[in-house]
């Protein structure tokens, strides 16, 4: 019998070294992936080494002259190329196994070999726009993914939970009616963008939900904006697959930014958004978290819950901070 989820990850993935001082570290996937058995889910998984994407996958959603500059530059022996994104030398193997992994899960879940596919890739991609890197990211893992499906017809909904908005996910799909793309960030706070009134192109109107929160902003209000906001939202929409954009940096103990949630709070959100899309169609995908405690309590928490178990190794968190979002997003998207 099948496991019910598969991971694709790679040790390779690692060959994208960045300073000692950098959060996006190799330990990160590690950490991520210890979560799977401190969850109890070894039993439960099985591992697969993901493929190498293509350019032409990548060249689906950047533009050509930047995906080739990239491969030169790592080729080259990398470097900064910005202040806050490293490439090595083998960041650009690294960077086709990320979103390789993403393509692989589409495929596994096609395929019905598992009920849920992690992509466990780094560095993250939601900030990589068409022309260039950007917070860390070289390539949009997840744009590549959903990409390929909307180019095949696919209705496909994207929600980004990781602390920052993903504005080069945002950017690659803001005139794409096939692709709603939805996230929960903190605002204001890198990269400046994911305003409310960003709510898509002339082609895609109402296909762009920001749900920026402030500071301090716990579980409590984010299940609610999920109940009340994002699951009409995309019910509306009518999504043939979800991608969770699953950044864990907006749990309390992470260091670069100032929500409050806990591992439990990613548990029942997982759980809120698997229920909107059909069965085998949830693909989750790796975006930031740089405190390695959080990082595997959440990603554990989060698979556990899409499978219908309970690792819950925190509280959920209370509070009614951030509210006022809740309220202006009903309004703005006419909920009411």
């Amino acid at each position: 019998m099948a496991a019910p989820i598969t991971v694709f990850a790679s040790a390779e993935l690692d060959q994208h070294t960045t300073p000692d001082w950098h959060p996006e570290r190799p330990g990160r996937l590690d950490a991520s992936l210890a979560g799977i058995s401190r969850a109890g889910l070894i039993d439960a998984v099985e591992f697969r080494e993901p493929r190498l994407a293509t350019v032409a996958d990548l060249e689906r959603v950047h533009a050509p002259s930047y995906i080739a500059q990239l491969e030169r530059f790592c080729e080259r022996g990398g470097g900064d190329l910005d202040p806050d994104t490293f490439a090595a030398p083998g960041s650009w193997t690294t960077a086709l196994r990320a979103a390789g992994a993403v393509l692989d899960a589409v495929d596994a879940l096609e395929a019905g070999s598992c009920e849920v596919a992690f992509a466990a890739g780094r560095p993250p991609g939601h900030h990589a726009v068409p022309d260039r890197a950007m917070g860390f990211c070289l390539v949009n893992n997840v744009a590549v993914g959903a990409a390929q499906l909307a180019a095949a017809g696919q209705r496909v909904a994207i929600v980004d939970w990781d602390v920052h908005h993903g504005n080069g996910t945002q950017d690659i799909f803001y005139d794409d009616p096939n692709v709603l793309y939805v996230s929960t960030h903190e605002y204001p706070l890198y990269p400046g963008s994911g305003r409310a009134d960003e709510t898509g192109g002339p082609a895609a109107p109402m296909s762009n939900l920001n749900l920026p929160f402030p500071a301090g902003t716990r579980g409590d209000v984010y299940r609610r904006v999920v109940d009340e906001v994002i699951a009409p939202v995309v019910e509306r929409f009518a999504p043939d697959w979800l991608f969770i954009s699953a950044g864990f940096d907006a749990h309390r103990n992470d260091p670069l930014a100032g929500l409050e949630l806990t591992a439990s709070d990613y548990a029942d959100l997982a759980i809120r958004l698997q229920q909107l899309v059909p069965a085998r169609r949830t693909v989750v995908v790796l975006e930031g978290g740089y405190d390695f405690e959080a990082l595997s309590m959440s990603t554990g928490s989060t698979l556990a819950a899409l499978i219908g178990e309970s690792y819950r190794p925190e509280e959920v968190s209370t509070g009614e901070i951030g509210l006022p979002t809740v309220t202006a997003a009903r309004q703005r998207w006419n909920l009411d």
